[in-house]
């Protein structure tokens, strides 16, 4: 199965390419104190707005911070940000449906009226209250991004059991006394993981960009850490006197929000056989 899906995975170019990228920023995250040829955190006023250079190949900002330094350990922040949230969401959400499509009645009621509730506002408005009551910081950020994904797995799990309770073999293993629990983690909730697989890379390129969101209006990641949103928000200002202070992180931003949607709907296409295209 896996070989058939690596398969026509393959086949999808755009999905190898947005692969690629992901598995890069993973490894410049992981390898971030020996990429980055200075400390992020070190001030030289000396060197303030200097423009790219061989010293310092993206420029530096107000304070004669490395940007490039910047970016990269920036990248660890994004993915702990992204990667917490979606995690979250995931397990709060799984869960969620998986309650409701299997037993119904009250619970499914009440918990997909409360899902409801929840995408009637705006998603980046919600995470901006959210985090306006708990307080500005990098894991109150991730809080509100994760509530804000919750009903996007809920639903989508919630739908995808509906299909699958009524499918032979469930009936089968209810039929031979199975336990309730057995069944629906054993039986039904292996037969909705391609769709809560897709979901789970599409929301972390929501996650990373809700979260830069926050940062970026002085919610999430507080200066001076070096995260993209933050760093955007410091150089809004300087946006006609260094341009490059906003640009690159930016750029960073779209590029890796634009792989994650690529890699995902590719994935999508491979774990479904019947919309490959021959």
């Amino acid at each position: 199965m896996f070989r058939d899906i690596w398969k026509r995975l393959r086949k999808q170019r755009l999905a190898m390419i947005g692969g690629g990228i992901l598995f890069l920023l993973l490894f410049i995250a992981l390898c971030a104190p020996v990429l980055a040829p200075h400390d992020p955190m070190e001030q030289n006023l000396y060197a303030r707005l200097q423009p790219p250079s061989l010293e310092h190949p993206l420029g530096t900002d107000d304070f004669g911070r490395d940007i490039l330094s910047r970016m990269i350990y920036g990248s660890r922040i994004s993915l702990r940000i992204g990667g917490a949230s979606i995690t979250a969401a995931l397990l709060v959400g799984t869960l969620l449906g998986l309650w409701a499509g299997y037993w119904g009645g009250w619970a499914d009621t009440l918990i997909m009226r409360c899902m409801d509730l929840l995408l009637a506002f705006p998603s980046i408005l919600l995470a901006i209250a959210i985090v306006a009551v708990a307080g500005p910081g990098i894991d109150n950020a991730i809080m509100a991004v994760s509530v804000v994904l919750i009903p996007q797995f809920a639903r989508l799990v919630r739908s995808s059991v509906l299909t699958v309770r009524e499918t032979a073999y469930v009936e089968a293993a209810r039929a031979l006394g199975a336990g309730q629990m057995r069944i629906l983690f054993v039986g039904i909730l292996p037969n909705c993981m391609a769709p809560i697989i897709v979901q789970t890379t599409l929301g972390l390129g929501t996650a990373i960009l809700d979260a830069a969101g926050l940062s970026f209006l002085g919610l999430g990641a507080q200066p001076p850490m070096p995260e993209w949103g933050a760093m955007l928000a410091g150089g809004r200002e300087l946006l006609f006197e260094a341009p490059w202070v906003m640009t690159f992180p930016g750029l960073a931003i779209f590029i890796v929000v634009l792989a994650i949607n690529l890699f995902g709907d590719g994935l999508r296409d491979a774990l479904d056989p019947k919309t490959v295209r021959e």
